[in-house]
């Protein structure tokens, strides 16, 4: 493989371009061709790992051993690229392995070779904590959301490791490194941290190569992709993926390459930004506890965004580990109506098959059903009160039911089809048979002591220990700012209700049963007013149908936004929820529909926006 310098020691070097080219298993293919073509960068990395799929990995793994990780990263991603990235000296980092990340360095190898290439690819070790199960379940371990004890049995048990190991391989030669669970922006902080040299008291560049990961984690949600201005976003179909052009200093800017589609906005990259990241200023990860509340973005030229201003702090001795375990089984079934009063029938027609099954359950000594959900699409159910469309005549009603038993949901998805020619008029279906039982996943979450998490990288025949910033055992808080300007209505000016939309951008997304969601002011001045309308009463007023915790809202000057997080908002979130929406991508577009009063002078300047 050509290589180029593997560290920064040419002065004239400014910076490290770094493509990400995957958001999660099931990207687009056309990521990783494109970034490589491009010319335009050094490293090519990938995100493939998500709680459901490190328990479907499990499962895969479980039925053949040499399974267990990203297939897609060796067949299609790397299939497609490889000979051109050993050309041009492009590094790789992927958290592809899993669970497996040796089996899926031999098949990467395997391929390399019938091709007749020979990259050097290192393994990381140590982010599989399922062996220590036992031993915390004796300490008493709970999880750190629930307060539940954990299970006896277990698919999966994974620490979010760092990327001070992808560093160490990146040192030791790697051209490719292939990591098992890690957090999402480790692919791109270690790159990183080898190319400039970090230490791992650079608390505050490694706060900004963090961000720098964040906002390209997701493949094209930082080019235009889930914009809230979505139809200022040209070509979809070709749309660019991002590269990120990284400084010593930690700051960075954002490009995509020529001829491609899709948009390089500020508004849209602090929309990415705020994506599930919690307290903006207690950010928390292996490497560094980030505070982007004085983050700046801003457009540096139609085609480039710039960032910069991002802070650290020392983080904590602990890993996140994140764990599944198999819950029983889960079926889908949906079933269409149309018509007069669509949605009452609709939802009648799901009670229905309900209570068929349930009665045929008892008949035949079976439990009852763990749970069951019934939700409505057509008509704005997730809407809660706020619906606009419940006469509605198209409604989809989609029943879904947890069992211990697959069994019975055989049973169940058998009894879904008959509503057909049985119940309400105007009932239809589309095709695609009957729906199937899967494993319920459960997830849990926990802390880990690092020192307990001993943590190699594998290249060749040598295994190379890695030193991790053990961190300390509180995180220092977050120096504390002044929430916006208080806002005055004028006085003796009318006001109108606009809806929210017309201010602010927005962007929303999970952390397990949080619902977190991103409110960006179109116009600096107008954020002490949506600071004043957007309390925590009225947004948790507007998801009431849904929350049943709290709500926080975190305020960001840097660039004039706000976070909010709502507490018991998700049915359980991610695998164990058995909402539509369970991972609250919906939740902003939500919020974005509220009303918000605005005084007169202000509304007559929206058009300019």
């Amino acid at each position: 493989m050509n290589t180029r310098a593997s560290a920064l020691s040419d002065a004239t070097r400014r910076s490290v371009r770094i493509g990400g080219a995957c958001g999660f298993w099931g990207d687009s293919a056309a990521g990783a061709p494109q970034l490589v073509a491009s010319g335009m960068i050094d490293y090519l990395v990938f995100d493939y790992l998500a709680e459901t799929t490190m328990a479907i990995l499990a499962a895969a793994r479980s039925k053949h051993p040499e399974l267990g990780y990203a297939t897609d990263f060796v067949d299609i991603a790397m299939r497609a690229v490889l000979p051109e990235v050993c050309s041009r000296g492009i590094k790789v980092v992927a958290n592809a392995g899993g669970i497996n990340p040796k089996s899926c360095a031999d098949a990467l190898q395997a391929l390399a070779a019938s091709m007749g290439l020979s990259p050097r690819i290192a393994v990381v070790d140590g982010d599989d904590v399922s062996a220590l199960m036992p031993a915390l379940r004796d300490e008493g371990v709970r999880d750190m959301f629930t307060g539940e004890p954990l299970p006896t049995r277990v698919s999966s048990a994974n620490a979010y490791l760092g990327a001070l190991p992808v560093a160490r391989a990146l040192a030791a030669g790697a051209d490719i490194v292939i990591t098992g669970r890690g957090v999402d922006s480790a692919v791109t902080l270690g790159a990183l941290i080898h190319e400039f040299g970090w230490s791992a008291r650079d608390y505050d560049r490694l706060a900004g190569g963090s961000l720098a990961g964040h906002i390209i984690e997701c493949g094209c949600q930082a080019t235009g992709g889930l914009f809230t201005d979505w139809d200022r976003v040209p070509d979809w179909a070709h749309i660019g993926y991002p590269i990120v052009e990284c400084a010593e200093d930690g700051s960075f800017e954002l490009v995509k390459a020529p001829a491609t589609g899709g948009l390089i906005d500020r508004a849209c990259v602090a929309e990415q930004m705020l994506y599930e990241i919690g307290d903006p200023g207690a950010y928390l990860l292996p490497d560094v506890t980030c505070d982007f509340r004085q983050v700046r973005i801003e457009q540096a030229a139609p085609d480039r965004v710039r960032v910069f201003g991002a802070r650290g702090r020392a983080p904590s001795a602990t890993y996140k580990v994140s764990a599944t375990q198999l819950d029983g089984w889960r079926c889908a079934g949906t079933i269409a109506v149309v018509g007069i009063d669509a949605a009452r029938k609709a939802r009648r027609t799901g009670e229905a098959i309900v209570e068929r099954t349930r009665a045929m359950l008892l008949a035949q000594g079976m439990a009852d059903y763990a749970n069951v959900q019934i939700e409505l699409f057509g008509c704005e159910s997730l809407y809660g009160a706020h619906s606009r469309t419940r006469g509605s005549r198209e409604v989809m009603v989609r029943v879904v039911v947890d069992h211990p038993e697959k069994q019975a949901l055989a049973l169940f998805a058998r009894e879904v089809a008959p509503a057909g020619t049985s119940w309400s008029p105007g009932t239809t279906m589309a095709s695609g048979g009957r729906p199937s039982p899967s494993p319920l996943v459960k997830p849990f979450s926990f802390l880990l002591a690092k020192s307990r998490v001993p943590v190699r990288v594998r290249i060749g025949e040598d295994s190379l220990d890695v030193e991790t910033a053990h961190g300390v055992a509180v995180v220092e808080p977050a120096a504390s700012l002044a929430p916006p300007a208080a806002w005055i209505d004028p006085v003796g000016e009318a006001q109108v209700e606009v809806p929210l939309v017309k201010l602010a951008w927005g962007r929303s997304g999970d952390k397990g049963d949080i619902s977190n969601i991103g409110i960006v002011a179109r116009r600096a001045e107008w954020l002490p007013l949506l600071w004043a309308r957007l309390t925590p009463e009225a947004v948790r007023e507007r998801f009431a149908h849904m929350v049943r915790g709290r709500v926080e809202r975190f305020h960001l000057p840097g660039t004039h936004a706000m976070n909010f997080m709502l507490h018991a908002a998700l049915a359980g979130g991610g695998p164990a929820s058995a909402r539509f929406d369970p991972l609250g991508k919906g939740n902003a577009q939500i919020l974005l529909d509220m009303p918000v009063r605005v005084p007169m002078s202000i509304a007559d300047q929206l058009g300019t926006c």
